[in-house]
């Protein structure tokens, strides 16, 4: 029987056999996925709503 050794102070390739026996048995992919969304494209903002010098609108 093997003594019980605390995960801290295994030796690396030891470490790396656990971590590769646990993968073995997730139940989901650990790859990091991207939501999908509603916005289908970008729509660039108007920075200035009343630029272009038609200052008519101030005179009403």
């Amino acid at each position: 029987m093997k003594n019980f050794v605390p995960y801290e102070k295994m030796s690396k390739k030891q470490k790396r056999e656990q971590d590769r026996r646990k993968r073995g048995t997730w139940q989901l992919s650990p790859v990091t996925r991207i939501a999908e969304t509603d916005k289908k494209h970008y729509t660039r903002k108007v920075k200035h709503k009343n630029s272009g010098g038609d200052d008519s609108s101030l005179l009403f």
